[in-house]
């Protein structure tokens, strides 16, 4: 975690760039009210620190191509270092793994992917059980509909400073 201490006005930079990217950085510092040289500063402070990874569109694929979502629930073959520095390594190289989570619990990882259709998703894991990148078992779950995107942080929620 970073030594960099959030204020108020910090955490409303980040809530202002979640959900509007785009914002010039003029009209940024007239929605949090103040001037533009100490925003453009605190930004940069931001960025710096590593809080603000990057920035980005969020896209509507369902308007691009057809596609399904699946999350995928993986045990792998052991619990030894390699096995887990093996699999994370293999993951980050597989473009439709699209996000991944190590678990505490029952299963290792949970995989986001995003395939073109099933078929294309049994490939995909055909592959990577034949690649031995230590995957053992995999419980698929197959998304029907999607009923929350990604949404904006809770930033009030995790206890981070607010402006009144």
């Amino acid at each position: 975690m970073s030594s960099y201490r959030l204020d108020a006005r910090d955490v409303e930079i980040l809530r202002v760039l979640e959900r509007e990217g785009r914002i010039t950085k003029t009209e940024l510092a007239e929605r949090i009210n103040l001037s533009p040289s100490p925003c453009w500063d605190r930004l940069k402070r931001l960025e710096e620190a590593g809080i603000i990874e990057g920035y980005g569109a969020r896209i509507a694929l369902r308007a691009l191509a057809p596609h399904v979502t699946v999350f995928v629930a993986a045990e792998l073959v052991n619990h030894t270092t390699d096995v887990f520095r093996t699999f994370e390594t293999a993951v980050q190289d597989i473009e439709e793994v699209t996000a991944c989570w190590a678990l505490g619990g029952g299963f290792d990882y949970l995989l986001q992917v995003v395939a073109r259709d099933i078929d294309a998703y049994q490939r995909l894991i055909d592959r990577m059980l034949a690649s031995e990148i230590g995957l053992a078992r995999y419980y698929t779950y197959i998304v029907t509909k999607p009923v929350k995107g990604p949404a904006p942080l809770p930033l009030a929620a995790l206890g981070l400073p607010q402006r009144d």
